[in-house]
């Protein structure tokens, strides 16, 4: 298992960089843009079009300020002001410029969550699975999720061993519509 980056993994990429290894350098912009990207889509959940324009923009304005940060100051909030700037121009070109301002108290959220976090998927099956009836959720998370056989759910659960098979059919039938209704 891999931990997520944190500040200070961030911040030593980040200073390596400025010491001059290129490396780090290219893995800091690397490894922040998925970190960026998600901050922004729950920015901006109706816009996903513009995020990556904004992400792309984030990172040119990080490389061309680097030299104005201060390693005194929390690295997070220094990428959270350039972010908040740069999502702040896109609204005012976009929409009404007082709809969106983002506290910088809101910093510690940049590092929370990346885009491709496989957590973030586990979260997002078990808000669908959450809205579908018992028998069916229960089927689908021991079967599909846990990998146990029917016969085991069937025992685990109380049902026949057909009435899981039918609860499996029936939720992931509802979670498809439900998918589809979201996308």
């Amino acid at each position: 298992m891999t931990l997520l980056p944190t500040e200070q993994y961030f911040r030593a990429l980040f200073l390596s960089g400025l010491a001059g290894n290129a490396g780090d350098y290219r893995q800091f912009l690397t490894e922040l843009a998925p970190y960026l990207r998600s901050f922004l889509r729950r920015k901006l959940p109706h816009y996903h079009d513009d995020v990556e324009d904004i992400v792309q923009e984030v990172l040119l304005a990080v490389h061309n300020a680097r030299h104005t940060w201060r390693p005194a100051d929390p690295l997070s909030a220094w990428i959270h002001g350039i972010t908040r700037y740069k999502l702040t121009d896109f609204l005012r070109s976009h929409y009404r410029h007082d709809a969106l301002m983002i506290p910088l108290e809101q910093a510690d959220e940049l590092f929370t969550m990346a885009e491709d976090d496989p957590g973030h998927a586990g979260r997002d099956i078990s808000l669908l699975l959450g809205q579908l009836p018992d028998k069916q959720r229960l089927a689908i998370q021991h079967v599909k999720l846990e990998g146990l056989s029917v016969s085991e759910t069937a025992t685990l659960t109380g049902l026949s061993e057909s009435a899981v098979k039918v609860s499996i059919h029936r939720g992931l039938k509802a979670l498809a519509l439900r998918l589809r209704e979201l996308l």
